[in-house]
């Protein structure tokens, strides 16, 4: 009869680490790697979701995504959330380098920034439909302070619906950037600040030549979330417009497109391209910074 006991250390030591292994290894490749490949599978041919026949199509679909102009729209849309990110991630940096120091009431501060963090997206849909809507809290606000004149249907109008629905964005997803930074920059040593004042360095020197090194891996982390994340938002925009008046972005177009229209095919090739760009972003960035470090 077998006995494990009489097994070496090192093959107990293996047994145990591939019978632990096996099952999320199996749930990864299930739940990830599985359904990835159908996707890419899907995103050459013209399935429409329910039928069983998958005529192959080839490059048909990525074709039709970029030279489609009601497909390709959706990128410039993407710009605006885009621009978002560095002020997202500017803002954040800001507030998290001068709650670093000793600053009056920065707990508070801390929980005011961090707060829209953990509201629900979709209450924040709906919280922001009404500060946008007609007569409502922005337009009250900007009449009481005298300028009314600059007064718009904030999400009716096709110019200043993506700026409104970023700026929603930027005021839900600054706190996880924020806390990031902050925890990041509160690791470095207070021997090191207490040393370049006695050097004479200001505050701007302690963050461009201790905090901005310190925590430029960190920067990297968050540049690459943020820009992933501006490229596939999707429930600000669904629940404030549904994508309407021109505030249709990348994933509402393959959402609808797949379960609106029926075209599992085209949808799949979509999120195809989303997936590409993401690595491409991913890796460009990650080189750009090895070479800041390196040099």
């Amino acid at each position: 009869m077998f006995k494990f006991s009489n097994l070496s250390y090192h093959k107990q030591r293996k047994i145990i680490i591939i019978s632990f292994s096996i099952l999320p290894v199996v749930l990864l490749i299930t739940f990830a790697y599985l359904p990835v490949f159908n996707m890419i599978y899907y995103s050459f041919t013209d399935w429409n979701g329910f039928s069983k026949e998958k005529h192959w199509v080839g490059l048909e679909n990525y074709m039709s995504v970029f030279t489609n102009p009601e497909y390709f729209k959706v990128f410039k849309v993407s710009l605006y959330y885009f621009v978002a990110t560095f002020v997202q991630l500017g803002l954040a940096l800001y507030f998290a380098t001068i709650l670093s120091f000793k600053v009056r009431l920065k707990n508070f501060f801390k929980g005011i920034l961090f707060f829209p963090y953990l509201l629900n997206g979709v209450a924040i849909g709906f919280m922001f439909m009404i500060f946008f809507r007609p007569e409502g809290t922005l337009d009250t606000v900007l009449q009481m302070i005298g300028l009314g004149s600059i007064v718009t249907h904030w999400l009716g109008d096709p110019d200043m619906i993506n700026i409104s629905l970023a700026g929603t964005s930027v005021w839900r997803y600054m706190g996880f950037n924020f806390i990031i930074f902050l925890g990041a920059i509160s690791s470095i040593p207070n021997e090191i600040y207490e040393a370049a004042e006695m050097d004479g360095a200001n505050r701007w020197h302690q963050f461009r030549y201790i905090i901005l090194p310190s925590i430029s891996r960190i920067i990297q982390l968050n540049i690459i979330l943020a820009i992933s994340g501006a490229i596939s938002v999707f429930e600000i925009p669904f629940i404030m417009t549904g994508g309407a008046n021109g505030s249709e972005t990348f994933v509402i177009k393959t959402v609808d497109l797949a379960f609106k229209y029926g075209k599992v095919g085209l949808a799949s090739a979509m999120a195809v391209i989303l997936l590409l760009i993401v690595i491409i972003v991913t890796v460009i960035q990650r080189a750009a910074f090895k070479e800041d470090r390196s040099s």
